[in-house]
């Protein structure tokens, strides 16, 4: 049976192809050995939703998800070390051009009229 997480399935809406040609023009994966680009936008996109609080749990966050990992075009999970450094000497510049990408693509939806609603009786949800 196969079991694709939801931030597995977020992760395949983002465009590779276009962060490829960033990766390219900002030479950002020019002397990286094993931990690229692409790697480091889906462990810190991991940090985001889960709420991490340090390099540790985005770290054993990931390495739990072994199994998922292939389905968001990562080979394993990175150490502490190697996202401490790569947060310390990766251009960010590369990120920020991502997102107005991103913001290009996916924030043509943000136009569409929005209706409001309201739900009267009182919702309680359980994990």
């Amino acid at each position: 049976m196969l079991n694709i997480t939801l931030f597995s399935q977020i992760i395949s809406k983002l465009d590779k192809s276009k962060f490829k040609k960033l990766v390219k023009s900002h030479h950002s994966d020019k002397h990286q050995k094993g931990f690229d680009s692409w790697s480091h936008l889906v462990s810190m996109l991991f940090c985001q939703f889960s709420k991490s609080q340090s390099v540790r749990d985005i770290s054993n966050g990931l390495r739990s998800a072994t199994g998922n990992l292939n389905h968001m075009s990562m080979l394993k999970a990175p150490s502490k070390s190697t996202v401490s450094y790569q947060n310390k000497n990766r251009s960010w510049e590369l990120f920020r051009d991502y997102y107005y990408i991103l913001l290009e693509n996916l924030g043509q939806q943000a136009h569409m009229k929005r209706t409001k609603f309201r739900i009267k009786p009182k919702i309680f949800l359980l994990d």
